[in-house]
């Protein structure tokens, strides 16, 4: 496993730094919104489907899978 070291950044290059590391926090802080919805969707829709008998296999993974994609949004 390669261990990660810590590089200084030219004084150069820190603008191009900067804006690379703002467009990562964006991306990292939308995809986890993204998440949290897409889990709130899934355990609404399972619960929905849930409630039909026939629908029980298929609504409880989904009302599962709703729950993980919700609890690692959130941690």
């Amino acid at each position: 496993m390669a261990e990660r070291t810590k590089r200084r950044v030219p004084w150069y290059l820190w603008p191009l730094y900067a804006v690379w590391r703002l467009v990562t926090l964006i991306l990292e802080a939308t995809s986890r919104v993204v998440c949290a919805l897409l889990g709130i969707v899934l355990m609404v829709v399972g619960c929905l489907v849930a409630l039909t008998v026939v629908g029980a296999p298929v609504g409880v993974p989904l009302i599962l899978l709703g729950f993980l994609l919700l609890a690692r949004a959130l941690f």
